[in-house]
């Protein structure tokens, strides 16, 4: 059985990683929570070490729109799942968007809010400190500073090891950095996807990590997984044997050393499709047909 270590590691922080790792958004549509708990243990199981989140990955009434029954929060199941946690994984969660307990979206401006997202992280995953926390930015203009500070002394508090950023910009890594160090950048980016093209490389030159969301899912974001109907994708899966979806995720990697995948599923058998694209080695002439 391929694992996560198949797709090499990048030191996130002051820690390394697998560069194949799991994202939670789809773990909480199912109300059997017992399917997203094994889904879980078994990514740990084949070497995933980093793992993002956020405490507004819920459902029903989160990002996805979807599900029936008492709300499961993607945070309290990874804490169901493998609480307590190896010290060899590595959680990543964002804040800026939330969810008040109204059940209204907000967006947190104040240091008193990123401070109360903070502190519901740290509960509902069961922690002490988080081992990373990215800003997420709802809009790519306009400054940070104010809110990335406030972060900063949260983390000089203890109650963060790490910053990063989520859809952020150039500028925006340089005027976070001016405050403290920023370890990884998140935005959306796909073979399909592609706004951020100069950046994972920009980002290499700083040893910062570029952590692509909707790797899979492309220009459909949150709809998920489609079928895929680019024809070198579908060539080339078939030529070598796998899905469009595992050609999809090694073209990622292939992007950069410090590129990290964080392919999300709630399904065990598309988990382990996802970690074992990771050993796909794409050839220069392949690389080429895919651009």
């Amino acid at each position: 059985m391929i694992t996560a270590e198949a797709a090499g590691t990048w030191t996130l922080g002051d820690q390394v990683v697998n560069r194949m790792g799991f994202g939670s958004m789809r773990l909480t549509p199912r109300p059997d929570r017992s399917v997203a708990v094994r889904v879980l243990r078994r990514a740990v199981e084949l070497g995933v070490n980093h793992i993002d989140t956020a405490a507004f990955y819920v459902s029903p009434g989160g990002i996805l729109g979807v599900g029936t029954g008492a709300a499961r929060f993607a945070t309290e199941l990874i804490r169901e799942a493998l609480s307590p946690y190896d010290p060899r994984l590595f959680l990543a969660t964002k804040v800026g968007p939330g969810i008040l307990p109204s059940g209204e979206f907000e967006t947190a401006e104040t240091p008193a809010r990123l401070r109360a997202q903070v502190e519901e992280n740290l509960r509902r995953l069961g922690v002490d400190r988080l081992d990373l926390v990215n800003l997420r930015l709802t809009r790519r203009d306009g400054p940070i500073a104010d809110r990335f500070a406030a972060l900063a002394a949260l983390r000089d508090e203890g109650l963060i090891r790490h910053l990063g950023l989520s859809n952020a910009t150039p500028a925006h890594v340089d005027e976070a950095s001016a405050i403290a160090p920023v370890v990884c950048v998140q935005n959306s980016y796909a073979l399909d996807l592609r706004r951020d093209d100069d950046l994972p490389r920009a980002l290499a030159v700083r040893g910062i990590a570029f952590v692509p969301f909707f790797a899979i899912a492309g220009p459909s974001r949150e709809d998920g997984a489609t079928a895929v109907t680019d024809a070198a994708v579908n060539s080339l899966a078939e030529a070598r044997g796998v899905t469009p979806h595992q050609i999809r995720l090694a073209w990622t990697l292939h992007q950069g050393e410090n590129v990290l995948a964080i392919p999300g599923t709630g399904d065990e058998a598309h988990l382990e499709q996802n970690i074992a694209a990771g050993a796909l080695k794409l050839t220069a002439e392949e690389l080429a047909r895919l651009e």
